[in-house]
């Protein structure tokens, strides 16, 4: 964690996240998102808000993302896979409480897809194959994992992942878990749209900016472009 505030390492250590999260993909040198999941849900007929959780990392960034895709209502950091007395940013820090940084993504089903999301999520939000780390940030809340409610969004994104795989889209086999949502826990007041209300810290403009930036480039029918969502 002390990481993303110290500013003298960060350059060279998201520099490298950066080529990651490029190197990661097997056609790297394409910048074209990867495939559509092949099992998905329609859009729905009528408007309605729907939940998908997801853990990339540092939240900050996966926050970032998501808070620009159309059709996403509201978005949260917060923390999930642990239990609610344990589920404060000092607590999660020691690495020893079960929970990953985590943001919770509130979406019209009439806009936007699960598998859209996760679309967005493998593609430009984190690097799938890196296990129990982002770049700097190290440890079991930085990994890949995807909470998901109901039994529709955990067929999704299994067959996601295994279709991925099969295609060996990626450099190296995606680690993501895929697990049942037992509680989201919000975090902390200054952890909330940190990227969009400190926009030259090193660590945003190193780790999250380009995030921001293929979001925009690789799904341009998909990006607001506006700061933020409250």
């Amino acid at each position: 964690m002390l990481t993303r505030l110290l500013a003298g390492s960060l350059i060279v250590a998201c520099t490298i996240l950066a080529i990651i999260l490029v190197g990661g993909r097997a056609d790297a040198a394409s910048k074209a998102p990867i495939p559509a999941a092949n099992v998905d849900l329609p859009l729905a007929s009528t408007a309605g808000k729907q939940t998908a959780v997801f853990a990339g990392g540092c939240f900050w960034g996966t926050q970032a993302v998501f808070e620009r895709v159309k059709g996403v209502i509201h978005t949260t950091a917060g923390y999930a896979g642990g239990s609610a007395a344990t589920a404060t940013y000092d607590q999660v820090t020691t690495e020893r409480t079960g929970h990953a940084e985590s943001v919770e993504v509130v979406y019209d089903p009439s806009k936007i897809t699960y598998g859209q999301l996760l679309r967005i999520f493998f593609s430009v939000a984190h690097d799938p194959t890196q296990l129990n780390r982002q770049g700097p940030d190290v440890g079991t809340s930085y990994r890949s994992a995807i909470f998901y409610v109901g039994d529709e969004q955990r067929r999704i994104a299994s067959a996601y992942i295994a279709q991925l795989d099969e295609a060996k889209v990626f450099s190296g086999r995606i680690v993501t878990e895929v697990t049942p949502l037992k509680g989201f826990y919000r975090a902390e007041d200054y952890h909330q749209d940190y990227a969009l209300y400190n926009p030259t810290n090193p660590y945003i403009l190193i780790c999250d900016r380009p995030k921001i930036e293929s979001l925009k480039q690789q799904f341009p029918d998909l990006f607001v472009d506006y700061e933020g969502r409250h």
